[in-house]
């Protein structure tokens, strides 16, 4: 199984791991993407105000692109640990056995607007790109990691259960990959997709689905398996699951 998780924005700093070696990260094929990627960042901080504007981002924010310009330099720590935010806090990594701790990093990856995709205990830097970026030189990184990306997760022959926000979903279709939605309903049965809190029950599942000894084969046993953590999940179709939303 695979299990497909959004990045994160915010990212823990520091690590105790060598610096980056894109040859230690999975799916090797999308090493010449990468490292494209990692030169254009790297070139591109060395102008504050141009960095600034590709990434989007505040005069105060400048501390992300000085992170940008060690990319290859800075120390390195599992994407498990570096990735932070309401998401993460929910999966809590940190709390995990060590037995579970293993099981997370073969079965979760995580997409990444400069990696692709990266396995939970591959070795990367803090960065700051997002999925709806566009670099110069390089342009929309939709049209970047599209023809690199589709064909290396279209050869996963596990199960993948795609758990991806919609900006980094369209990095990459993954046309087999069963679907999540977080849903709440009402005394009517009538059902909504949720914004609010979705990322803390997508990281709830995300552990539920990593830490089982048993790992999920098809949709029967991701409700299952679900179920036996507490959380409610309900296929509504060959490929697609709705998550309802519990009280917090």
């Amino acid at each position: 199984m695979l299990v497909l998780l959004p990045p994160s924005e915010t990212k823990a700093a520091g690590g105790d791991g060598p610096p980056l070696d894109l040859h230690a990260l999975c799916f090797p094929e999308l090493g010449p993407v990468r490292a494209d990627l990692v030169d254009t960042l790297v070139s591109l901080a060395a102008d504050l105000p141009a960095s600034l504007d590709a990434l989007r981002l505040s005069a105060r924010q400048a501390d992300e692109v000085d992170r940008n310009a060690k990319l290859r330099d800075a120390p390195t720590m599992p994407a498990l640990a570096r990735y932070t935010g309401v998401l993460y806090d929910a999966l809590d990594a940190g709390g995990m056995t060590s037995a579970e701790w293993g099981r997370a990093c073969r079965r979760l990856a995580v997409a990444s607007a400069l990696f692709g995709v990266v396995r939970g205990g591959d070795p990367i830097p803090a960065y700051r790109l997002s999925a709806g970026s566009s670099l110069p030189g390089v342009g929309a990184l939709r049209r970047v990691w599209r023809p690199a990306l589709e064909p290396v997760l279209s050869t996963v022959d596990d199960l993948v259960v795609d758990l991806r926000s919609g900006a980094y979903a369209a990095l990459a279709r993954v046309p087999h990959a069963v679907t999540v939605r977080v849903v709440t309903e009402d005394g009517d049965g009538r059902r909504k997709a949720v914004s609010h809190h979705n990322k803390a029950h997508k990281g709830r599942l995300a552990r539920a689905l990593a830490t089982t000894r048993k790992e999920p084969a098809d949709v029967a046993d991701l409700v299952r398996t679900a179920a036996a953590a507490g959380l409610r999940l309900e296929a509504t179709g060959d490929r697609a699951l709705d998550l309802f939303a519990r009280a917090s």
